[in-house]
């Protein structure tokens, strides 16, 4: 199992939103986070990414583990060793705006580690062939759509081969049709073999797109997939 919480409590500012959390992902799955705004989809996440503490729920034993690390013991100075694993999607890009699109990927690879410029340009020529952008390399994020610019920063998520892709709302800034298509590049990245998580409050994708479904109501999660099982072919 990939991921595996019981028995703690999501907090922000000291206010728990979710509370006695159970909630568990398998290698290959494709997840829905969902619920209302603010609920705690988006603080979820940052749990898993050590950006929030773990809270614990109860005196019963408590459970934090992702990728066999535990969330709950994990020193600050591990953390960029459990973040190398993981590719982050967020709903505003979060693309450097002064540079082009392949030295934003340039400088994700040398700050995690690689050293070989042959090396780097080769594994971004890579991403970039996997969300079909190529050519925008040399392009400024300016000069590319919302979608566009979306798909990159999914290239940018894969570029160290992360075995969990957490992707927080990231249609969120989209037209819907464009919002279809990088649901679909994410589902083909998992029939790939990476695992992704997807905070969405988009219920359109549940049925074109279905996966494992969990939803957060008033301050407890459960997963609802029996509800979403019935596909919906993209046109």
């Amino acid at each position: 199992m990939l991921i595996e919480l019981k028995n703690i409590d999501i907090a922000h500012r000291d206010k728990i939103l979710i509370k006695n959390v159970e909630f568990y992902v398998e290698e290959g799955e494709f997840v829905y986070i969902t619920g209302s705004v603010g609920s705690g989809k988006s603080s979820l996440l940052k749990t898993l990414y050590g950006e929030l503490p773990i809270t614990k729920s109860s005196t019963e034993e408590v459970i934090s583990n992702i990728l066999d690390i535990d969330l709950s013991t994990i020193k600050s100075s591990h953390l960029p060793e459990l973040r190398r694993q993981l590719g982050i999607v967020f709903q505003d890009f979060q693309l450097l705006h002064d540079r082009t699109v392949g030295d934003n990927l340039d400088f994700v690879l040398r700050a995690t580690g690689w050293k070989k410029k042959d090396e780097r340009l080769q594994r971004i020529g890579e991403v970039l062939n996997l969300v079909k952008l190529i050519d925008k390399k040399d392009k400024f994020p300016h000069e590319l759509s919302g979608g566009e610019q979306q798909r990159i920063s999914i290239a940018r998520a894969l570029l160290n081969k992360p075995r969990i892709i957490l992707a927080d709302e990231p249609t969120g800034n989209l037209d819907q049709d464009t919002g279809y298509r990088i649901v679909q590049l994410l589902r083909d990245v998992c029939e790939q073999g990476t695992t992704v998580l997807m905070v969405t409050h988009n219920l359109n994708y549940l049925g074109r797109f279905p996966g494992i479904v969990y939803r957060i109501e008033g301050t407890s999660i459960k997963d609802v997939s029996n509800e979403y099982n019935t596909p919906i072919e993209l046109d």
